[in-house]
């Protein structure tokens, strides 16, 4: 059983920072964007505990009408949701006692008159816990902690491992990074963190660059992290630079299917390239000898862009501009690739943002489908006869993924979908995938994410 430590904020200034964020996500916000407005101090106790809430919200949200069925205001029932997922049968952060006289404190501090309700109704629960949670087995929303649409999207794409990547969904993402070849080899580097007293595992052989963390830690812990000698990077998406560029093994090619180097000097567009991971991998793998353009809507966001690219010491343009307004960016020139990593609903990501499926709604994937679609077809025209398109969603739909390309290849006859044995198509995020070798029997090593590269075919 864990307790704050003696240098950290106390644990009902915590739970109130922490209920802050629950209810900002129910009032439709991204939980990225409220902890980067949080109190440095409270960041990351708020971060680890909104993040359990989030995964409890389904099963919270169903008790607290049955232990109060007049709802609170809203500033009290994000403190009590909070406090029930901390109190519910699994992870014990702290013990029962303090934290509901914790709460309690929070309440006393946040709204004065309600301190006593909150107490009355965190005693209730802990009295009644047992009888409360199993009266909620026949709930698919309190058992599997995801919207019902949500659900029931998975199972129509997944039927066979729809329960499986809900379940994975609930778990703590591994800490990856992606070690930088220009700075030395993934085994030196892998020397480095162990001698740093940092446990790691390679990802597998898919993935050359890719380490593995036993427990993650603060950027400022890794060796060399400064000076670019390895970044933060999910596994999955470790696979876009080489897939685009040509660094693959031959037994990752489809039977007949070869698959050149992209060459020096090659005109590659990264089409929505914030926070710019791939951006700078492409030129890291390389040799940054590209003529890189890096575009993003947000100019905000593509501060993260430079700021990456700097670290690594690597160059490309970077431009404000949306990818389909071709006219507000492109100068005309024929380009030989580019990687469209497309706005999506982000549900192959949902253990790393388990905002995500309460945010969206089941209309936004045909939203977000419809914009994929225009970039596809807005960028396709811009490859030279023999280019090259890698597309790619970090989603587990097949409207984002599969049945987007296979729409696109209807309408474009000039368009062939180049195959590989593994590392394209629909990654989903589970241990037991036979692409994927987790180290020490963890969980999935990689993100749920889709990838199609496209060639366009030489003109007749």
């Amino acid at each position: 059983m864990s307790t704050p430590h003696s240098s950290s904020p106390p644990l009902h200034r915590l739970l109130s920072a922490s209920a802050d964020a629950v209810q900002a996500v129910r009032d439709g916000h991204s939980l990225t964007d409220w902890l980067g407005r949080c109190a440095a101090d409270l960041r990351p106790g708020a971060q680890a505990l909104s993040f359990t809430v989030l995964r409890r919200l389904g099963v919270v949200q169903a008790l607290r009408p049955r232990l109060a069925p007049k709802a609170p205001p809203p500033r009290v029932d994000a403190l009590l949701v909070t406090a029930l997922a901390l109190l519910l049968p699994g992870d014990d952060f702290y013990a029962e006692h303090t934290l509901v006289d914790q709460a309690v404190e929070a309440a006393r501090r946040r709204t004065p008159k309600q301190a006593g309700f909150v107490n009355a109704v965190l005693r209730r629960f802990l009295r009644e816990r047992d009888a409360l949670v199993d009266s909620l087995k026949d709930d698919p929303v309190a058992t599997w902690n995801h919207p019902r649409w949500w659900q029931e999207q998975v199972q129509r794409d997944w039927p066979d491992h729809w329960q499986a990547l809900l379940t994975a969904n609930q778990q703590r993402p591994p800490m990856t990074l992606r070690v930088n070849p220009a700075q030395g080899s993934t085994e030196h580097y892998l020397k480095r963190l162990t001698d740093a007293g940092i446990a790691a595992a390679p990802a597998g052989e898919l993935w050359p660059q890719a380490l593995v963390l036993d427990e993650p830690r603060p950027v400022q812990a890794l060796p060399g992290f400064a000076e670019g000698d390895a970044s933060v990077q999910d596994a999955s998406a470790q696979l876009a630079a080489p897939l685009l560029l040509g660094h693959l093994k031959p037994q990752d090619l489809s039977p007949g299917e070869a698959w050149p180097l992209l060459g020096e000097g090659a005109r590659v567009l990264d089409a929505c390239s914030a926070p710019g991971g791939k951006t700078a991998h492409l030129q890291e793998l390389a040799g940054n000898r590209l003529d890189l353009l890096a575009l993003d809507t947000d100019a905000k966001r593509l501060e993260r862009v430079r700021e990456n690219l700097e670290r690594m010491q690597l160059s490309a343009r970077v431009k404000a501009a949306d990818a389909r307004n071709t006219a507000s960016w492109w100068d005309g020139q024929p380009l030989d690739a580019i990687l469209l990593d497309a706005p999506c609903s982000a549900s192959g990501i949902v253990r790393r943002h388990p905002d995500v499926r309460w945010l969206r709604r089941a209309t936004d994937i045909a939203a977000l489908a419809q914009i994929q679609s225009e970039l596809l077809d807005a960028l396709w025209p811009l490859l030279k006869p023999g280019g090259r398109m890698l597309y790619a969603t970090c989603s587990v739909f097949k409207a984002e993924g599969q049945d987007q390309i296979d729409a696109f290849l209807q309408r474009h006859g000039d368009a062939r979908l180049r195959l590989f044995t593994r590392g394209a198509g629909h990654l989903l995020p589970l241990a037991d995938n036979a692409s994927q070798h987790p180290p020490r029997g963890a969980a999935a090593v990689t993100d749920g994410f889709f990838y199609a590269l496209l060639q366009k075919l030489p003109s007749a």
